[in-house]
C-alpha cells in the first residue's frame, strides 16, 4: 500500500540508504521526513484533511462536503467543524489562509468568504 511504501522511504532516508534522485524527487513534492519535527505549523492530520479536501474540490469543483454525503462523511465532518471554529474566531490564521487559498466558503447562506 502507498502508506507503507511512504513509511518505508522514511526508514530508508533515516539509514541514509535513499537513493539521493529520490530524496530530490520527494523534496520537491514538499515530502515529510519526520512527522514528530515538521517545522510548520499545521499538523499532518490537518494537512491530510486540506489535500482530501483538495482532492474533492478538483472532482466536484467546490468545497462545500456535505456531512450527509456518505462517501465523504469524515471529510464533511471536519469541513463543517471548520466553518464552525472560524464563527467563533478559534481557527488558527494559518489554517484561515490555507482554506481561503483555495476558494473555500465560510458561510453557505451568503455563499462568500
Amino acid at each position: 500500500s502507498l502508506g507503507k511504501w511512504v513509511s518505508q522511504q522514511r526508514v530508508f532516508y533515516k539509514k541514509n540508504a535513499l537513493n539521493p534522485d529520490r530524496i530530490q524527487q520527494l523534496n520537491s513534492i514538499g515530502f515529510i521526513w519526520d512527522l514528530r519535527n515538521q517545522s510548520k505549523g499545521i499538523s499532518l492530520k490537518v494537512q491530510n484533511r486540506f489535500d482530501e479536501l483538495c482532492a474533492f474540490k478538483e472532482q466536484n469543483g467546490h468545497c462545500n462536503v456535505s456531512t450527509h454525503d456518505e462517501q465523504n462523511k469524515s471529510l464533511g465532518k471536519w469541513v463543517y467543524q471548520q466553518r464552525h471554529l472560524y464563527k467563533k474566531n478559534a481557527l488558527d490564521p494559518d489554517r484561515i489562509q490555507q482554506l481561503n487559498s483555495i476558494g473555500f466558503i465560510w458561510d453557505l447562506r451568503n455563499q462568500s468568504k
